[in-house]
């Protein structure tokens, strides 16, 4: 789909609304009007932001920045407005992972966008942003899903070919399912110097990793009715991955202790045959001022599970429309104007991933000249494919932090899976009757 705008060019175009009642001219004029606009802060996040006055320019409205902060802290903004009913600002930044928190506080788009906008996204980032049946946000040029490193050279050393051919029955090539990953992790694993892979041992971390586990293995972590149903068959096998990596010694001793930049330094340091790991790792693994496995980076989609399904555990960042919102219409172009074909290839020319299918075919073509980049971009495209959002549940947060201890306990062998996962679900089980 071509760009809608173009600089002084900006709304030229007619398009018509979802359900074609009422046309749109995006991004539309809306002189005198203010929009407020709470947005995370950091560097990586001003390039985007500097786009603002050409919307600005080209609707006659003004946006007001009344507060820009990290992801949590504005998280914790957000939630005492939502107590306090101070609501009425019109622009918020958004994440997949907290939107299902927010319930009641922002507006659907479908009715305020051109159903020809929404459909340019990728379906599994408009999916995930889709809470109660409503788009409560765009996604920006940010999405994350794991895909799998490792280290070429492992797959190319003759002695080890034949060696894991003779133990197996198998050609060693980088693994497809997790079952090959345990095998492989286990045969290239020679602690306490290497290691055949890792995880995050904790937090919402080892959380995540179990959840998408979970559901390759054809499990559930909430029913239909939103109560806990990981403590099945499928829950068990799941956590016995971890476990039995951890007992066979194929992952580092610390990695019950491990969070994201633990992983990536692993990996980076040589010392870890096989990690699943996020997209913005990629530059940093394959660099060789940061990296001892720079020029030896393999990139693929992740493995599938015994129910043949892919992890994918996923999120995405975006903008949001509150329902108190004075003019929606305006604050939906501006959503629209920072996540439109110009923002995204602004954003993904910096290696963030791209959350319009457009964008993925243009930053595709972009890397054709640097094998490597391309390799991670087809990987990355193929896993996000599979990709799924965190169980919609406002009480996804406070879940996280009371069962990870039982994962753990199960991990060093304090408990064996099946009852770990029992307490986990009678934690859960009372927090969801909290909320």
């Amino acid at each position: 789909m071509r760009n809608l705008i173009s600089g002084a060019s900006a709304g030229a175009i007619l398009l018509c609304l979802a359900g074609g009642a009422v046309a749109a001219d995006l991004p539309g004029k809306f002189e005198g009007v203010t929009i407020d606009a709470k947005l995370i802060g950091g560097q990586q996040y001003e390039a985007l932001y500097a786009r603002i006055p050409e919307w600005e320019k080209a609707t006659g409205a003004k946006v007001n920045v009344i507060s820009k902060k990290s992801h949590f802290e504005l998280d914790k903004e957000i939630k005492s407005d939502m107590a306090s009913g101070n609501t009425s600002w019109c622009v918020g930044s958004n994440h997949s992972s907290f939107a299902p928190i927010y319930e009641g506080l922002y507006t659907d788009l479908t009715p305020l966008l051109p159903k020809e906008e929404i459909d340019a996204f990728v379906p599994a980032n408009i999916a995930a942003s889709t809470v109660g049946g409503k788009l409560v946000m765009l996604p920006r040029a940010q999405f994350d899903v794991s895909a799998l490193y490792y280290q070429k050279s492992l797959y190319a050393d003759e002695a080890k070919k034949k060696a894991y051919k003779e133990k197996y029955g198998e050609d060693l090539v980088p693994p497809d399912t997790w079952d090959e990953v345990t095998k492989q992790a286990e045969f290239f694993a020679a602690p306490p110097n290497f290691y055949g892979t890792q995880f995050a041992g904790k937090d919402e971390g080892i959380v995540g990793r179990f959840y998408e586990m979970l559901v390759a293995e054809g499990g559930e972590y909430l029913d239909k009715d939103g109560q806990p149903a990981f403590n099945s068959d499928a829950g068990v096998r799941a956590l016995d991955w971890f476990v039995n990596l951890y007992k066979a010694k194929a992952v580092p001793a610390g990695t019950t202790n491990y969070v994201w930049d633990d992983l990536g330094a692993g990996f980076a340091s040589g010392t870890i045959a096989i990690n699943l790991d996020w997209p913005g790792w990629a530059g940093f693994f394959n660099d060789p001022k940061s990296s001892k496995v720079a020029g030896n980076v393999g990139v693929k989609v992740q493995p599938k599970g015994s129910s043949g399904k892919r992890t994918g555990w996923s999120g995405h960042h975006g903008f949001s429309v509150t329902e108190n919102c004075a003019n929606k219409e305006a604050a939906a172009s501006l959503v629209w104007f920072l996540t439109n074909e110009d923002s995204q290839k602004l954003e993904a020319a910096a290696g963030p991933l791209p959350t319009r299918t457009a964008v993925w075919a243009w930053d595709l073509e972009q890397a054709k000249s640097d094998p490597y980049k391309s390799e991670v971009l087809a990987a990355f495209q193929e896993a996000a494919k599979h990709a799924f959002p965190v169980a919609q549940t406002p009480a996804w947060t406070e879940i996280s932090n009371a069962i990870f201890p039982e994962l753990q306990a199960a991990i060093v062998g304090d408990k064996t899976s099946k009852e770990a996962l029992d307490a986990a679900a009678a934690k859960a089980t009372e927090i969801i009757k909290q909320f």
